[in-house]
């Protein structure tokens, strides 16, 4: 890695975490080379515009969110316990940046906004649905969820979950979040076993 590259990553660490705390509305190159002590001029240099600034943070998010949460879990044996892994190291995930799920945020702010970043957030959340999904696939293939499972509508079940656990834990502060998402995970697996147990 070159020192301009070096420097480009280390510009899209910090406004990946300045962006889960202030939304990828919030973060301006002016407000991010304040933060990082850089010149706006070469912080423009490496990102030319605010829009492009925020879809290298998301590029960026996805990067972390892929070796953080997808890689450790796809190393769980195939079936169920890949999928619990799935679910456990998303819940961890809210953890690993200041103010939570960047993607959780950016959801909020993009949701009528098109553009490229609002294009890669909804790639990315896609991307996850059917990691999910293909993780259901292969639990069945397993024998250890039921035949008949519709496994796109467990990857909707799972990262609903996922997200209402985000604003239960954030947003209202309930000490219990993440013991009742834990609960409700577990019933959706009972419900989603080749033979349910009780």
């Amino acid at each position: 890695m070159t020192k301009g590259q070096d420097t480009h990553a280390s510009l899209v660490d910090a406004a990946i975490s300045f962006a889960s705390e202030e939304g990828l509305a919030g973060i301006t190159i002016g407000k991010l080379a304040e933060k990082v002590g850089m010149s706006k001029s070469g912080l423009f240099a490496h990102f030319s515009s605010k829009e492009n600034l925020q879809v290298e943070v998301l590029k960026g998010a996805i990067d972390r969110f892929v070796v953080r949460v997808v890689s450790p879990a796809l190393k769980a044996p195939r079936g169920e316990p890949r999928i619990t892994a799935l679910f456990e190291r998303w819940l961890a995930w809210r953890d690993m940046l200041p103010g939570g799920c960047i993607f959780a945020v950016a959801s909020v702010e993009l949701d009528d906004k098109p553009g490229a970043a609002r294009d890669l957030l909804v790639a990315s959340q896609r991307d996850w649905m059917e990691t999910i999904a293909t993780a259901a696939r292969i639990a069945k293939k397993e024998g250890h969820f039921k035949r008949d499972l519709d496994v796109d509508q467990f990857a909707h079940e799972f990262y609903c979950l996922g997200l209402g656990q985000f604003h239960v834990s954030r947003l209202l502060r309930d000490p219990k979040g993440d013991q009742r998402a834990r609960t409700a995970f577990d019933r959706l697996i009972r419900d989603a076993r080749r033979h349910t147990s009780s």
